[in-house]
């Protein structure tokens, strides 16, 4: 008897796996029908082309296949129905006809899926549903460098497939900096730390182009993808060009490309009047800056980075430093013209800390004064961004605590002074609740919050 029970419930449990996989797989094909794949129409298109086709060669040949097709395809029926009873006859045609149609479309299918997309969790018509919402999100161009631009773009890529990331190439210290000294290349760091939120490559991939070497003559302190881009830079000429063959490597999501193909030496004068070159420099002095520049003066942008802004439905500045990872892209004056020129709305994302020795004290609008204080350096007294993004209060932690023992402060935000000066002000949690050795912005918080400001203003205008 029990036996028996144990047998029944087996062949139960058969069955009922059997139908789940039957179910999944009949709704994975009635998912093809979705809207937003752009597929049916031009499968339909082509069957209209191919009846098209046969008719005009029908009346080509004063339809003499048409009438042999008729003549065989009734005398066929007509022997059929010999055989078996129109009722039967019908019904089982039919049936053979539903399911040769659904053969054909899941062997072809599984074929093109094999091809496209080898992963086994991965379903073809997912991942074209995906691709194809993410080709239609928003032309978004995100300004800045650092850690702040890599985790921002690792959120908006869950919204858009139309990223232009434009980052700074002023750094001099580390890995990059040893290898523009020794190479004579622009530092490739933060382009890399881009490149590698954008992918959208096997995780495997993505690591080794983060990959730093602990040891080895000469390797010590380089990251992989560092040394990856600046032999790409010395045998293309330019980091651009090198970026574009990673990009391809890394299946990347968008395009970064730096602010510019000049190599350039950014510089601060400090509220005393003391000068310091050299960004690593600037970030390490405990003093207030008052300005900065870089040496040559005016560098040119790239044209790609300019038709990016221009074409832009978005654009985002931070987070990241202030003086040395979003003023930097800044003193480049095309830039700057073409942000003038955008009608896109325009986003600033301020740092949930405030920095040692670099914006000690500032709160929010204070950091965005900082900007407009820089750009009419130039002569730019017209104000480019209007909305503001920033963390709500904090609550207290050991890492804020942490923080604050080190010098560093949350960024306080005055939202009714600068609600009462025109500026558009978001406050959202935009920190990373998870337990971490520093304190980050979340990407998907960070990235949620961006589309939902935009999506406000789009109404607006």
């Amino acid at each position: 008897m029990n036996k028996r029970k144990k047998r029944v419930r087996r062949l139960y449990k058969y069955h009922k796996k059997y139908n789940f996989h039957l179910l999944n797989k009949i709704s994975r094909i009635l998912s093809w029908l979705l809207p937003g794949l752009v597929i049916k129409r031009w499968m339909l298109t082509s069957a209209i082309g191919f009846l098209t086709s046969l008719l005009g060669l029908s009346i080509w040949t004063n339809l003499s296949p048409l009438y042999w097709f008729t003549e065989i395809f009734f005398g066929l029926l007509t022997g059929l129905t010999k055989i078996l009873p129109v009722s039967v006859l019908g019904p089982l045609i039919f049936v053979i006809g539903i399911i040769l149609i659904g053969i054909g479309q899941n062997r072809s299918i599984n074929s093109i899926q094999k091809a496209l997309v080898p992963e086994k969790n991965t379903f073809l018509v997912d991942a074209l549903r995906v691709k194809s919402k993410l080709n239609r999100g928003p032309n978004i161009v995100a300004i800045g460098g650092g850690t702040g631009l890599s985790t921002l773009l690792k959120g908006l890529k869950n919204y858009s497939g139309n990223i232009t990331a434009i980052v700074t190439v002023s750094d001099d210290g580390g890995s990059s900096g040893i290898l523009r000294k020794q190479l004579g290349v622009q530092p490739p760091g933060d382009i890399r730390n881009c490149l590698a939120a954008l992918s959208n490559e096997e995780p495997t991939l993505t690591r080794l182009f983060q990959y730093r070497f602990s040891g080895g003559s000469g390797l010590e302190g380089h990251s992989f993808g560092n040394l990856f881009l600046s032999a790409l830079t010395t045998i293309t000429g330019s980091l651009e060009k090198a970026v574009q063959a990673s990009s391809k490597v890394l299946a990347v999501q968008g395009q970064v490309l730096p602010a510019t193909n000049i190599d350039v030496m950014l510089w601060a004068e400090l509220e005393d009047g003391e000068k310091i070159f050299g960004e690593s420099k600037i970030s390490k002095s405990k003093k207030l800056i008052s300005r900065i520049g870089y040496l040559p003066e005016n560098p040119s942008a790239l044209p790609s980075a300019l038709e990016s802004i221009k074409e832009a439905d978005l654009i985002v500045l931070g987070p990241g430093s202030l003086y040395t990872s979003l003023l930097p892209n800044l003193l480049v004056p095309e830039i700057v013209d073409a942000l003038l020129q955008s009608n896109a709305p325009k986003i600033y994302i301020s740092n949930l800390m405030t920095q040692p020795g670099e914006t000690d004290g500032l709160d929010v609008y204070q950091h965005i004064k900082a900007i407009e204080k820089q750009l009419s350096n130039f002569g730019v007294n017209t104000r480019i961004f209007n909305s503001i993004l920033s963390q709500i209060q904090f609550e207290k932690s050991p890492l804020v605590d942490y923080y604050e023992s080190r010098g560093a402060e949350p960024v306080q935000c005055n939202k009714e002074k600068l609600l009462s000066e025109g500026y558009y002000v978001l406050q959202a949690p935009l920190y990373s609740k998870r337990i971490t050795p520093t304190l980050r912005h979340d990407p998907r918080r960070l990235a949620r919050a961006v589309m939902f400001i935009y999506r406000k203003l789009k109404k607006l205008n």
